[in-house]
């Protein structure tokens, strides 16, 4: 046995796990300060074992980002493909797509490895639940709902990791665990903000898409957060780090902090006394690698003081430089290793940026089509006029957590393929505190057969540590809209690019706006994604992945008396009713504890026919909702599946759904426990309804 760290696997050349010995061999690491070296993101070197120094910290959340110093743009790699924000990718509801997205970003990642010039471990997706609609990182993320964001990650997970059994390409990071929805806003921000949230909302929530990232999508890491939990931080929390993530849900891989979140604990939240129990508190909370100086500053004196033993340090070490290993980041040179053929010429090829498009394309989102206004006709609408402060955006298209772009087309290059244009911007900027540029956006649309105002918003208004203080667009941007849709003689049409929703009931209920389409950040092809769907090349089959609120919801905020917000509205439908009986009961009030049922032979199948009906090839996304039976603490409705389906024009299509009943059909009470409601189960697709019973003889309930 290993002094260090006990019995444990071996990664040896031929990539199997063996029962043998530590990843450690008794004769190295035995040196103390070596061993903190390694704790941080900028890993230290220790020559005398050939172990190079090593940045832990890139990022590559629709893409390979320039974001962190791990990953350096410039020389053969100047650049690489920028894909859609996510809250737009998720939009497509395509679950092929992000995989897809995930292969193709890390076929760059590693090309620009090999290059010299990036890392392997990258630091995305951002599965966070986006509650609040205000929150500045909601572009990052799925959405809102807990099943669309677990499958986004586990989904984007196995196309950046590949399917090379215990070989990594890259290795990813589901985060911010947990409970994360608040940047800075109204006087409270992250680094002190206390998410008090219930056992039933941590588990049917919050848990939801880091499990499925850990359990489904075998992700390589975790990232706990800056906020605490009910009082406690998350980086030192072992409930949710030791027992949750690596206990309940078997992570294979490495836990590491948001940047300087020991330090923020430590230094803002005053969770400790000293920097040494802060840092003792993190590693003995499961913490393995720290982003930051701080476990590097403070860990060697936790140990001399007693705080911290050294197999504790030996354990974090060897989830790091077991995922190291699995890299293949000690079996020579990237050249001779797997992917080591991926070079400058495989970063911005065709076919990476055709998929940009695509995804593009599909994330788009129709929300009005009156008349219908859309599509435009290349012969009808000769001259259009283009007017908006997005009209000739670039980096805007992005987002945030991006690198350097391919190239860029821009709305108005993209309108430009089809018709005369007539270019005002408007408004100076998304801003638009003035309306200097007013009438020269109102004389072009008096002049053109048709107008499109492409509005919104951009990283000034919504961003890392910048949350909205409403939802209506900024500034004058309305009132431009609708003078200018006043003025116009054609059809007007309003595309919106932003990460957040956007208040517009006034075009919804304008006359004079014929449509309006929803980009999100559609990424590096947007502009050309943009004009495909409005003059009909491309016929959008987006959906919203988050609510889209009235303003007057969020008029006024709501404080807590220890002046921490309350901003956690519930996305899924309100919770209602009882519960019935003993909290250790196997079948209590009419509900089977999951854990009770033989869970893996029960499966629910359903056939759905869908069919186009109009005069365009389309794709339609199936949004399966269950209402589980009355008197249970549960959603009213809550989403249980989703599937993508592409219809040519007049035809039909069946599609099978396969839909898991301990997953999927369960609900979680009041403390914690998940259990599956028995009776009558309502199946929503659009307006079908189909009935579902459940009772304990089809579980197969293990008596307790």
């Amino acid at each position: 046995m290993c002094p260090y760290c006990g019995p444990k696997h071996y990664w040896i050349p031929n990539h199997q796990y063996r029962q043998a010995t530590c990843a450690i061999p008794h004769s190295k690491l035995q040196n103390l300060q070596e061993k903190v070296g390694l704790l941080v993101n900028k890993a230290a070197a220790v020559p005398r074992l050939g172990i190079k120094g090593y940045e832990w910290w890139s990022e590559a959340l629709h893409g390979v980002s320039n974001v962190g110093p791990g990953t350096k743009f410039g020389g053969a790699f100047p650049v690489a493909t920028s894909f859609p924000q996510v809250i737009t990718t998720a939009a497509s509801f395509n679950a092929t797509l992000w995989e897809a997205i995930g292969q193709v970003v890390s076929d760059e990642a590693r090309a620009m490895f090999n290059g010299g010039v990036a890392g392997l471990t990258y630091w995305s997706p951002n599965v966070n639940i986006f509650r609040d609609p205000r929150w500045g990182r909601g572009q990052e993320t799925p959405g809102e709902d807990p099943v669309v964001a677990g499958k986004y990650a586990s989904s984007y997970v196995r196309g950046l990791q590949g399917n090379d059994g215990n070989r990594l390409k890259v290795a990813a990071c589901c985060k911010h665990f947990t409970a994360y929805d608040l940047d800075n806003w109204n006087g409270v921000d992250r680094f002190h903000f206390n998410a008090k949230v219930s056992k039933q909302d941590m588990v049917d929530t919050f848990d939801v898409p880091f499990r499925m990232c850990v359990k489904e999508g075998k992700v390589a890491s975790v990232m706990c957060s800056y906020n605490q939990v009910n009082g406690i931080p998350t980086c030192a929390d072992p409930n949710l780090l030791k027992k949750t993530v690596r206990g309940q849900w078997r992570l294979d891989g490495y836990i590491v902090s948001d940047c300087d979140s020991v330090g923020v604990y430590y230094g803002q939240q005053h969770y400790t006394s000293t920097p040494e129990e802060a840092a003792a508190d993190a590693i003995k909370a499961g913490l393995d690698l720290n982003c930051g100086p701080f476990l590097g500053q403070h860990t060697e004196d936790a140990v001399k003081k007693g705080l911290l033993n050294e197999a504790e340090i030996n354990n974090a070490l060897l989830n790091t430089l077991t995922v190291q290993m699995r890299l293949g980041m000690f079996d020579g040179e990237p050249s001779s290793q797997p992917y080591g053929n991926l070079g400058p010429h495989d970063v911005c090829s065709p076919a990476h940026q055709e998929l940009a498009l695509e995804a593009a394309r599909q994330g788009i989102v129709l929300l009005k089509n009156h008349g219908p206004s859309l599509p435009l006709s290349t012969r009808r609408h000769h001259s259009v006029a283009i007017i908006g402060p997005n009209s000739n955006a670039t980096v805007t298209m992005i987002g945030n957590y991006a690198g350097v772009a391919c190239g860029y087309t821009t709305p108005l290059q993209g309108i430009e393929r089809y018709s005369k244009i007539i270019y005002q911007q408007g408004c100076a900027d998304v801003a638009c505190v003035s309306d200097q540029q007013f009438g020269a956006a109102i004389d072009a649309a008096r002049q053109a057969d048709a107008t499109i105002l492409v509005m919104g918003l951009d990283q000034s208004i919504e961003a890392e540590f910048r949350d909205r203080t409403g939802l209506l667009l900024p500034g004058r941007q309305q009132d431009l809209v609708s003078k200018v849709a006043a003025a116009s003689k054609g059809p007007t049409v309003l595309v919106l690019m932003s990460g957040g929703p956007i208040d517009v009931s006034f075009a919804e209920n304008d006359p004079k706006i014929g449509g309006i389409v929803w980009a999100g950040y559609p990424g590096q092809a947007g502009g050309a994604a943009i004009s495909d769907v409005l003059y009909g090349i491309t016929n959008p089959g987006g959906k919203l992945p988050m609510t889209w609120y009235p303003q007057r919801l969020y008029h006024k905020s709501a404080d807590d008396k220890h002046g921490h917000q309350v901003r956690r509205r519930c996305c899924r439908c309100p919770l209602d009713g009882h519960r019935h009986g003993s909290g250790n009961a196997t079948i209590s009030g009419k509900a089977v504890r999951v854990t009770h049922a033989r869970c893996s032979r029960l499966s629910l199948g359903l056939q759905v026919d869908v069919k186009n009906i109009g005069s365009m090839d389309g794709t339609h996304t199936l949004l399966v909702y269950s209402r589980p039976p009355a008197g249970h603490w549960a959603p009213h409705k809550q989403l249980v599946a989703f599937e993508k389906v592409r219809v040519a024009a007049g035809t039909q299509r069946r599609v099978g759904i396969n839909i898991h009943v301990c997953k999927f059909l369960s609900v979680v009470d009041r403390f914690g426990i998940r259990r599956i409601p028995m009776g009558e189960h309502g199946l929503h697709i659009g307006d079908v309804m189909h009935s579902v019973s459940l009772q304990p003889s089809i579980l197969g309930v293990i008596k307790s």
